[in-house]
């Protein structure tokens, strides 16, 4: 642990040297390392689970849909993640008996991933375990995480995540 604030420090430099958008820098400095706090908090209350992030979403995305299935690039689009991470998460979730991958029943060409009984058991569980530690933001309360929420929700749709 510092002694004193490193991004504080950072902003008091750039003030110093007269550079601009000091606040925005300082905010996203924050932004960046408050993520690194939170995956951090996150993967270590996953590991008894034997999940990182990505994986418990590629999870409770096949949770969450109709069938328990959905087509590989549909996981991508839905996760906001290259094709080739939506591959390594369920070739590692299939290894550890938690998807399996199915033909689809139309389209030979497309590749489904579906979730086993055993990964709708891990992901309630996962996401027990990630409600304990309220996803790595304990200590914050209720309003300051809708007004962080707001906050980047809208930051995510000016840069075109999401419409509406």
């Amino acid at each position: 642990m510092l002694p004193f604030d490193p991004i504080s420090e950072a902003r008091r430099n750039w003030q110093a040297h007269d550079w601009r958008a000091v606040d925005a820098m300082s905010a996203a400095t924050s932004i960046t390392r408050a993520n690194q706090l939170v995956i951090g908090r996150i993967n270590e209350a996953l590991a008894p689970f034997d999940l990182t992030f990505s994986r418990f979403e590629a999870l409770a995305l096949l949770h969450f849909s109709r069938r328990g299935s959905l087509p590989l690039g549909k996981m991508g689009d839905r996760l906001m993640i290259h094709p080739t991470s939506v591959t390594n998460a369920i070739d590692r979730l299939e290894r550890d008996g938690l998807v399996r991958r199915i033909p689809h029943s139309v389209d030979r060409r497309t590749v489904l991933a579906e979730i086993t009984d055993e990964g709708r058991r891990v992901v309630i569980k996962a996401a027990d375990a990630l409600a304990d530690i309220e996803f790595g933001l304990a200590g914050l309360s209720p309003r300051t995480i809708r007004v962080l929420d707001d906050a980047i929700g809208k930051l995510r749709r000016d840069a075109g995540d999401f419409g509406g």
